[in-house]
């Protein structure tokens, strides 16, 4: 227990906490969050599969969906052993290193989310403010120079991340508050002034994600106004339609993400359980979500996974026989 008290600027471990004030109910609460954790594995994975099966889907707008759905199986991979270790066997223990690896991770495939819904917003935007445009600008090879852009954002806004973090002196053997390394909730820990340091990673978050909602919502704005335009109501329906997916991934992925940031560095009198559902709602919520919306709005994609499963259980001759002497 030494270890615990005494403060280091390489802090040996620090200690994961699930839901505070809840431990005799996390053998309980590990069930719901194993589902959710099944259903964002199978639902992206089937995403994925569907679209990389289905000639009629390689399309600019399911591409950009299908980089959606990797981000979500790459964010969900990157808390899954720790939130369910510390549930199932109270394991909360985890090394400064292995922390700085997973943070890095979340965050970064945070800021991959972000991007792709900022080229998904472009996908609509030409699709509905410019559809004559829309196949002579978003070839394979603009969709492949789009991917590379976001590539090379993200390394350079996140590979600083990892020194800057080296130097600043942590408080050893400290308690988080979430059973996975965020930012905000590591940076209390630090010798180093926290308001400056806390402050600065916010602008930094508000700088990246900030920005790309910005766009976003610049996009939508664009977008309504060639739908007010339309004359029929029903072409203004429909083109609305096809954005509601759209609409419903970026409000499941930035409203949690806002309200975690914020509840971390300027309410500091949020309870902990508060944060702690608000981090696994902004981790878990948008990878279980998307293939759900996704599947049951968009029809292709329900006709693709429809005839998928039909495929794999073909009806026999002797059972079709059967049914037609019965009709």
């Amino acid at each position: 227990m030494s270890a615990f008290n005494n403060t280091t600027s390489s802090p040996s471990i620090f200690l994961l906490t699930a839901f505070p004030g809840l431990e005799l109910a996390h053998a309980w609460i590990s069930i719901p969050v194993f589902c959710l954790y099944t259903i964002a594995f199978l639902g992206n994975s089937m995403i994925l599969f569907v679209i990389a099966s289905e000639r009629s889907l390689h399309k600019p707008m399911y591409y950009f969906l299908s980089m959606l759905s990797a981000a979500d199986l790459c964010l969900t991979f990157t808390t899954l052993p720790t939130v369910l270790r510390v549930l199932w066997f109270h394991a909360r223990k985890i090394s400064f290193k292995a922390c700085i690896i997973q943070m890095f991770f979340i965050h970064a495939f945070s800021l991959l989310e972000s991007s792709v819904l900022v080229a998904m917003a472009f996908d609509r935007f030409m699709a509905i403010c410019n559809p004559l445009k829309y196949a002579t600008v978003l070839t394979d090879m603009m969709i492949a120079m789009i991917g590379l852009i976001i590539c090379i954002r993200l390394l350079i806004f996140m590979f600083p991340l990892g020194p800057a973090l080296k130097s600043l002196s942590f408080q050893g053997g400290q308690e988080l508050s979430h059973p996975f390394c965020y930012h905000p909730d590591m940076i209390k820990h630090t010798y180093s002034n926290p308001w400056v340091t806390s402050f600065w990673g916010m602008f930094i978050q508000l700088y990246l994600t900030g920005t790309d909602l910005l766009f976003i919502i610049s996009s939508y704005v664009l977008i309504l106004r060639t739908v007010l335009s339309i004359l029929a109501p029903k072409k203004q329906q429909k083109a609305l339609n096809t954005c509601a997916c759209h609409i419903c991934a970026v409000t499941t992925f930035y409203v949690p993400m806002i309200s975690l940031s914020l509840a971390h560095r300027l309410f500091n009198s949020t309870p902990s359980v508060v944060c702690s559902i608000l981090a696994n709602v902004y981790l878990l919520l948008p990878p279980v979500l998307n293939p759900i919306i996704y599947s049951l709005k968009t029809k292709t994609i329900r006709q693709a996974m429809l005839q998928l499963f039909q495929s794999k259980h073909p009806q026999g001759p002797n059972v079709r026989g059967l049914r037609g002497r019965w009709v």
